[in-house]
Formats: structure tokens, sequence, C-alpha cells
């Protein structure tokens, strides 16, 4: 059976103070969340750290609650300013990194190519690589959502082999309905998760989470669907009450 996943995006949100107050929080309402569902919080760098320790903290060794970045480099160090490596993020106890996220794509001119290249070093530094993936709305109104995206997955994993798949969870994320209000129809939402899990051998058990204005109200919808397997959620990963109800719902 393949894992119930629920992964918050803090995006560039939140101190490491203001970090340390929304695990105090969330830790309250997470114990309500039922056991099959995994759940991951991912601050900005400058908060991984106090994050990380008020999670081992709290939880101790048998940790329910995960810690995950929003980026890394794929080279191990080198004279690359203002990036961080794999074992930086090891270091702070990091074990999830999101990649490839639109906003990368967007804002930093992120490529296919390094996407793949960050994903196979979050795989051989013992990290989860989270790999978004999804369409413009311009894609879209063309009908070409699904060879985009599946397009942007052979990209990223394509040189993977099956062990290595089994590492990995896929992120759909159509851009046009990130941030705005407008989330994909969730009929629609899954056949695009059935296109990636079709596109190559070794995808059909990989975890694959929906984003794009994912909340609670919604979030039973996407996971009824038989391929949609969580959800990697921005905005509504904010509050704590309000993630805790949302992984609640995706269970």
């Amino acid at each position: 059976m393949r894992r119930r996943i629920c992964a918050g995006n803090w995006k560039m949100f939140k101190t490491a103070a203001e970090g340390v107050e929304y695990v105090e929080r969330f830790l309250e309402y997470a114990v309500s969340v039922p056991e099959n569902v995994e759940m991951i919080l991912c601050p900005p760098f400058t908060a991984l750290e106090a994050v990380g320790v008020a999670l081992r903290q709290s939880q101790g060794d048998d940790r329910r609650v995960k810690l995950g970045a929003q980026n890394m480099h794929w080279e191990t160090s080198g004279a690359y300013t203002g990036e961080v490596s794999a074992p930086m993020l090891l270091d702070l106890g990091v074990q999830y990194v999101i990649l490839g996220h639109s906003e990368r794509r967007r804002y930093f001119n992120e490529t296919d190519e390094a996407v793949r290249l960050k994903t196979q070093a979050a795989l051989n530094a013992g990290i989860t690589p989270i790999v978004a993936v999804g369409e413009s709305l311009e894609l879209r109104e063309d009908g070409k959502t699904q060879t985009h995206v599946v397009a942007q997955v052979l990209a990223a994993l394509g040189d993977l082999d099956t062990e290595q798949l089994q590492r990995v969870i896929v992120a759909y994320e159509p851009v046009w309905a990130i941030g705005t209000g407008k989330n994909c129809d969730p009929k629609e939402a899954n056949a695009v998760m059935r296109a990636i899990r079709g596109c190559m051998p070794g995808l059909q058990d990989v975890p694959i989470l929906y984003g794009g204005s994912v909340k609670p109200e919604n979030m039973a919808q996407y996971v009824s669907q038989p391929d949609i397997d969580g959800g990697l959620v921005g905005g509504a990963s904010l509050s704590p009450d309000g993630f805790a109800t949302l992984a609640k719902e995706a269970a």
C-alpha cells in the first residue's frame, strides 16, 4: 500500500522563533491525526535548525512529524554563493527536500536538468526528494497538460533505477492553481497522476501528492481518488490547526 503523506511548504514565511511556536501548537493538534498519515514540515532555511530541534525535543526518536527543506544544490560543496547542500541539510536532521517547485522554475530559472541533478544528489545523500511537476494555464488550455507533466517527470526521474524510484515522492501542482484559490478538479488531477504512474516502470507504487490551493475543505476529495496519496500544501500549512485538520482529512 502506498504511503499517505501531507507536506507543508511554508515558502518564505516564518522566522525561527515563529517556527518553534508553530511546532509547539501543531504537535498538540497532530496527535489526533490517524497513524496512516505521514506529516512533513518544510520551513525556510533560516528556521530549519530551530524547527528540527523543536521536533526532536517534543517527539523523541519516534517522530511522526518529519523535517523537510524547500530546495538544495546538487553539489556537496563548492563556490556556490547562497546555496545549501545535502550534507548541510542532513546535519540539521532534514529527511525530505522539495525539488523543482514551480516557483523555483519560474523565478529562479530552474531547469529540468537542474531538477534531475538535485534529485540524484538527494537520493545519494539519503534524503527523500519531493519532485514537483505541473503545467501553466496556457499549456492546460492548449490540451498539453499530460504531455508537459510527463516530460518533466521523465526529465527528473528517467535515469533512476527501480530501487531509487521507490525512494521518491512526486507532487503534481498545476501552476495555475498555486496560491490562486482555483483548485484542479479531483478527477482531472487524478487523470494526470495516472499518466505519471504509467510513463515509466517503477512509478506505480510511488506516492504522488496534489498541490495547488489544497485546503482542509477539499483534501478528502483528492485522496478519495485512486492515484492521489496526499498533498503538498502551501498557504494552508501556515496555520498549525488548519494543517492538522487537513492531515486528518487526508486519512
